[in-house]
């Protein structure tokens, strides 16, 4: 499925809801602008969170504790997260405008607050030395089952240069998964591919992947996109870096130079 989600009365835009909007995806994702002076506070008694930091000035607090975050736009590689359990009630409240991501799904387990600054966040670049370089792109990845065994959740953004694929070669997975979409310009555009059906992906749409949709991403030349990506694991069928299934006619472009 995609979308271009329209703003509601709370300034919010919802992607996805696990009791109503896209529940297949088992996550409840909104985009939340908040306005210089403006906060929201969450105390979820059944959910884990992750609040990302799209751009503006934010200060995350929680626990009695406290840290800062600004990001001009989506394009600094300067992610700011906060990651808490169910019964861990948290406000961010910022200081300029901004754009945040929230990412939810249930979880029994309890686990300390984890607040990632740019640093602590995992740089891979892929496709560089390939393809005569037309897959490079950068993915980061804010946690993952490596670092946070405990969390049912994946989040991480994707820096996709002008003119070039990401999220390729096409591929699937079982896990639902889900792509929020940001443009350098606001008349960026790109192509999503997913399954078979051929989006054009523009400034602040969104998709839902289902289990065994081949999903592949492209951006037109002089335009960089970024999509933050965000799974859902299977129970007892979590998502790690090597669970990518490559579609048996395009498994030749892994080895191509």
């Amino acid at each position: 499925m995609f979308e271009i989600p329209s703003l509601n009365e709370n300034n919010e835009k919802i992607l996805c809801e696990m009791n109503g909007k896209n529940a297949d995806m088992g996550m409840n994702i909104k985009v939340k602008f908040l306005k210089a002076g403006e906060s929201i506070s969450l105390d979820d008694k059944n959910n884990e969170t992750a609040v990302l930091l799209v751009s503006g000035s934010v200060k995350f607090k929680w626990n009695g504790k406290e840290a800062e975050g600004q990001r001009a736009n989506p394009f600094e590689m300067k992610p700011y997260c906060l990651h808490v359990s169910k019964n861990t009630p948290f406000t961010v409240f910022a200081a300029a405008d901004s754009e945040i991501v929230i990412q939810q799904t249930d979880n029994d387990r309890e686990f300390e607050p984890v607040f990632y600054a740019p640093e602590d966040c995992l740089y891979q670049e892929f496709g560089k030395g390939q393809w005569e370089g037309t897959g490079y792109r950068v993915v980061s990845t804010m946690f993952d089952i490596d670092n946070a065994p405990y969390s049912n959740m994946v989040m991480g953004e994707v820096f996709n240069k002008p003119g070039r694929w990401s999220s390729y070669p096409p591929h699937h997975h079982p896990q639902p998964e889900v792509y929020y979409y940001r443009f350098d310009k606001p008349q960026g555009f790109g192509a999503c591919f997913n399954g078979d059906q051929v989006y054009k992906s523009v400034d602040g749409s969104f998709c839902t992947i289902h289990n065994g949709q081949d999903h592949q991403q492209v951006v037109a030349p002089c335009y960089t996109m970024y999509y933050v990506w965000m799974i859902r694991h299977i129970d007892g069928d979590p998502w790690f870096k090597t669970t990518r299934i490559v579609s048996p006619e395009h498994e030749w472009i892994n080895k191509a130079d």
